[in-house]
């Protein structure tokens, strides 16, 4: 779906920066005119303009600065500071810039006189839907300070399982980027020389290391090439990721292929647990928690279940039975939030399911990091003994032919 930069102007002509999704201009521009915006400029974002904006000069805040903001904000408001006050002490000592800038036109929105979560609503990228919501609740219940204490552990668990699977991540990295490397060196620089010596010989070769020097000729004849090819395959597969078919592939890709499905059913079992805990020990309506819930969901699946659960709640039905006949959540979920109904504790319960799966996805992180090691250290291992051994068969050839001169 396009992407559209816009430039808008609310009632009180305070101007707005930001982006939307839409099926064309004319719907986005419906779209903020509904909301009472008055549109100043609208663009398609372009390829190369969306990548650079986000990924290069808009570096969103992490899960660990939006937990740090948070833990800050709720001392410094139990110690009677006003809230304005509090976030310019936060915009001051904030070192994400695109975090401090989203705290300083929230406090300018607050001293125009809006509340803290419509203040902080033009500022998606940096507060999400979870977040805005769960502000409006405390706004509402007169625990402010409860609601961002919630969100605060909220983002230190995502922190700790997005911390823990780069830092399993680390050493199959390592290991594959050096047999890359050691391949690319093999073949641009090593074989070439002793190809040399062999045609001085001008003794046939063995096939293996015929194949080894067709290989090493293609290395050094299209490394290039092929680099560029590699880069622009990357390039492809992210942006046809973010389209809906690719969202599809990759997410099926994700619950089919062995080394991957456990980890991705048990991380959204465990994020689905405790956003909806979240949002409900909040007050959040259930039907509501579930929308919110289903829009953290990385897996296109799993949020597809959860907004059908959504329909069937507001139809009647308790949320076990949808999670039930979607297929994708572990029994243990299912009949945990059925306790939970039946009990009438479904947050308490969600909470023990997420922090049984914080473990649990920290276990399947560990295994499937494991297994990895020794599968690229024997590729590798098979690559380079190839190689070897096409060498050294060539040398023993190239020996018998000295000797029958």
């Amino acid at each position: 779906m396009p992407k559209f930069n816009y430039d808008v102007a609310d009632r009180t002509g305070k101007e707005t920066r930001g982006s939307i999704e839409a099926d064309s201009k004319e719907k986005a521009l419906t779209d903020l005119r509904q909301k009472g915006l008055t549109v100043i400029s609208m663009a398609e974002q372009s390829a190369l303009s969306r990548d650079v904006s986000l990924s290069i000069f808009q570096k969103k805040p992490k899960p660990r600065d939006l937990s740090v903001f948070c833990r800050q904000f709720v001392s410094i408001i139990d110690a009677g500071v006003s809230v304005i006050q509090a976030l310019e002490m936060l915009a001051e000592q904030t070192q994400n810039k695109v975090l401090q800038k989203a705290i300083s036109e929230t406090k300018r929105s607050i001293e125009r006189g809006e509340s803290l979560a419509d203040a902080m609503r033009p500022n998606k990228k940096v507060f999400s839907d979870i977040f805005i919501t769960m502000v409006e609740a405390g706004e509402a219940s007169g625990s402010l300070d409860v609601s961002f204490a919630r969100m605060a552990e909220q983002f230190e668990k995502e922190a700790h399982l997005k911390g823990l699977v780069k830092k399993a991540s680390v050493y199959p990295a390592v290991v594959g980027t050096v047999a890359v490397v050691v391949i690319i060196a093999l073949m641009t620089f090593v074989i070439p020389r002793f190809q040399s010596m062999f045609d001085s010989i001008g003794t046939s070769l063995p096939w293996a290391t015929m194949a080894v020097i067709n290989i090493s000729h293609f290395f050094q004849n299209y490394i290039v090439y092929l680099l560029i090819g590699v880069i622009a395959l990357v390039v492809a597969l992210k942006n046809y990721a973010k389209t809906d078919s690719g969202k599809h592939v990759f997410g099926k890709f994700a619950l089919k292929l062995p080394f991957t499905k456990d980890l991705t059913v048990k991380t959204a079992s465990s994020r689905m647990s405790r956003t909806l805990s979240t949002l409900l020990a909040a007050g959040i309506p259930l039907i509501n928690a579930i929308e919110i819930t289903a829009n953290t969901m990385d897996n296109v699946y799993f949020k597809e279940a959860l907004m059908e659960a959504r329909d069937s709640v507001a139809m009647g039905t308790t949320l076990a039975e949808p999670l039930q006949r979607c297929g994708l959540f572990p029994p243990l979920v299912y009949h945990m939030v059925n306790i939970g109904e039946e009990t009438g504790g479904v947050d308490k319960m969600l909470t023990k399911l997420a922090d049984y799966y914080d473990e649990e996805v920290e276990i399947a992180t560990q295994s499937l990091m494991a297994a990895l090691e020794p599968a690229i250290i024997i590729v590798l291992a098979v690559v380079v003994g190839f190689i070897v051994i096409a060498v050294v068969l060539a040398m023993a050839k190239m020996y018998q032919g000295l000797d029958s001169l």
